[in-house]
């Protein structure tokens, strides 16, 4: 008589579970704690990704890292999530924030400019990919929060949202990169 494997089919279900293991008890931490964190992480290594010197494959792994953003926000807030909707719904949204996705474009392109180029997009490509990793991960938790899915997702809606957040971000990096601004002068 054959028993039951109890192993999951699903590898990504597998590191979810893994992760909720290794995470605090659900008590302690709330689902939109532990998708804030996600978020956050996911926003480093997108910036991470910006500083990569071949322009379009900056692109490519930024755009990676926010479909698999998605894919484990969806799986914090149990919603069914597919790949290709995934990454439509990214570019939609994306789409919605025109200025910081061509920004990102015009950055990546700089890096083909010997020196100057890769250095002033070196400086640039990182704070708009954290950027805007950091909108598209608060938009989507806020729509998973209300009960919404990758279906019904509807970009223009998290338009205002979305710019919110992004100076929410700037405003939170320049907090944190000029923590010697509140020493006293010399006399």
């Amino acid at each position: 008589m054959a028993t039951k494997s109890s192993a999951s089919v699903s590898p990504e279900k597998d590191e979810a579970l893994a992760a909720t293991a290794a995470s605090p008890a659900p008590e302690t931490e709330s689902r939109d704690e532990v998708a804030s964190k996600l978020v956050d992480r996911f926003a480093i290594w997108s910036g991470v990704a910006g500083l990569v010197p071949i322009p379009v494959v900056d692109l490519l792994c930024v755009g990676g890292l926010q479909v698999q953003m998605l894919r484990r926000l969806s799986q914090i807030y149990d919603v069914e999530f597919s790949e290709n909707r995934g990454k439509a719904v990214i570019a939609a949204l994306a789409g919605t924030m025109i200025p910081a996705t061509s920004g990102m474009g015009a950055a990546s392109a700089l890096k083909t400019v010997p020196i100057l180029g890769m250095l002033a997009s070196g400086f640039v490509m990182p704070a708009l990919s954290a950027g805007a990793t950091y909108a598209i991960g608060k938009a989507f938790i806020q729509h998973f929060e209300s009960g919404g899915t990758l279906l019904d997702f509807n970009p223009p809606d998290y338009r205002e949202f979305v710019k919110a957040q992004k100076e929410m971000w700037e405003s939170r990096s320049k907090s944190t990169s000029s923590p010697a601004s509140t020493s006293s002068p010399a006399p």
